[in-house]
């Protein structure tokens, strides 16, 4: 709000009234191109979305599970499934509405921080959210980098579980330096998830250690490099 506030004074940001009507959903609902995307050269799109997606809402679920206190000794989330059936619900769902992709956040962990711990908490954002609709002029005036501060507030958070980490072994250390880094630096949980899947096994080989890599981690490096080599980061 102060942000906003001096974002106002200094002319940066104009009034645009407090309430509006919502726009209406008929030019974005349900018009789907189902017959495009099950065209064949579609297809590496479709699976390279779906993975991004797949480990960016990992990732996230994680990070905040691990905030909360949800996660056993061995880092493990119970219940998981249900949390991830839910995410991809909400993803479909909100295509099919012409929104943008309806995920989780790791901004949530501020929430966490605050002791949100249940669905009640998720309930009454989306209340709030649902709100905020009518009050769109409102919530447009605040400016993008108003966000910052929390922004850094939910990255203290979040580093306080590096803490967890084997530090004095670095090929353990190494990727995971090099997914934390390089979120930031993409713009993306789900990049800097795929930068650590395909450091992990090369720093293992390079340290002549791959027995402690699965066959299933070499297969998704190997994913993740075409990934970036056909899309780009």
């Amino acid at each position: 709000m102060v942000v906003s506030g001096i974002g106002l004074v200094a002319g940066d940001i104009a009034f645009q009234g407090v309430y509006s009507a919502p726009p209406s959903l008929e030019p974005v609902v349900g018009k789907l191109d189902i017959m495009g995307a099950l065209k064949p050269e579609m297809l590496g799109v479709i699976v390279a979305f779906m993975f991004v997606n797949l480990f960016d809402t990992t990732g996230t679920l994680i990070a905040v599970g691990d905030k909360a206190g949800l996660a056993d000794d061995n880092g493990k989330m119970h219940n998981m499934d249900r949390a991830m059936i839910t995410d991809g619900t909400a993803s479909w769902a909100g295509a099919l509405m012409g929104t943008p992709t309806v995920t989780s956040y790791v901004e949530s962990a501020s929430g966490v921080a605050a002791g949100g711990r249940t669905g009640l908490v998720a309930v009454t954002v989306g209340i709030l959210f649902l709100l905020c609709v009518f009050l769109s002029p409102l919530a447009a005036m605040v400016p993008a980098y108003a966000t910052a501060g929390a922004l850094i507030y939910v990255a203290v958070l979040m580093a306080g579980s590096l803490a967890t980490i084997d530090w004095n072994d670095l090929t353990e250390a190494g990727p995971v330096l090099i997914t934390a880094i390089m979120m930031p630096l993409s713009f993306s949980i789900a990049n800097g998830i795929a930068l650590g899947f395909i450091a992990y096994p090369l720093v293992k080989w390079l340290a002549g250690r791959t027995g402690e890599v699965s066959i299933s981690m070499w297969v998704l490096a190997a994913f993740f490099i075409m990934k970036f080599i056909f899309f780009g980061i």
